[in-house]
């Protein structure tokens, strides 16, 4: 079965020979962002760097969006929105929520967490479970911190 990265190569040749010029683009501005964290961090590129990635690009482009619908800018929100579709298709599914809430609840637990500033405790724990990929960190925070007095 081909890597995440292999398959988002693949489709950027698929693109090209369909000319599809903004699907290309996209797909080639992804794949050079892969290259440059593999490159920064000193690491080849694999499933985690490509997910790591790629969900930095989808949150970066989501708050963009954000901000150009603040704006009045429909044309941009839109372009953003096929932009994220497009990016979401390499990602894993992720959790569903009771099993979201389940290791989140695990994870207080077993850090002993009491209060929001021991919060990084239970997101390192967390970040060392073998579905860490498969967790949007940024939707746990909040969790956590309704979770935690």
């Amino acid at each position: 079965m081909p890597t995440i990265y292999e398959k988002l190569r693949a489709d950027i040749v698929t693109a090209v020979k369909a000319r599809n010029t903004g699907t290309a683009t996209i797909l080639r501005t992804t794949d050079a962002a892969i290259q440059r964290a593999s490159m920064d961090l000193g690491k080849p590129i694999d499933d985690a760097l490509a997910i790591t990635t790629l969900r930095k690009a989808v949150k970066n482009l989501t708050d963009a969006k954000a901000e150009f619908a603040k704006g009045g800018r429909a044309d941009l929100v839109a372009a953003n929105e096929a932009e994220i579709s497009l990016l979401e298709k390499y990602l894993p599914q992720g959790l569903d929520a009771a099993r979201l809430e389940a290791i989140i609840a695990e994870a207080i637990q077993s850090t002993g967490a009491q209060s929001k500033k021991e919060m990084g405790k239970v997101i390192g724990a967390l970040k060392q479970r073998p579905e860490a990929s498969l967790i949007d960190f940024g939707v746990v925070s909040k969790l956590i911190q309704a979770k935690l007095p």
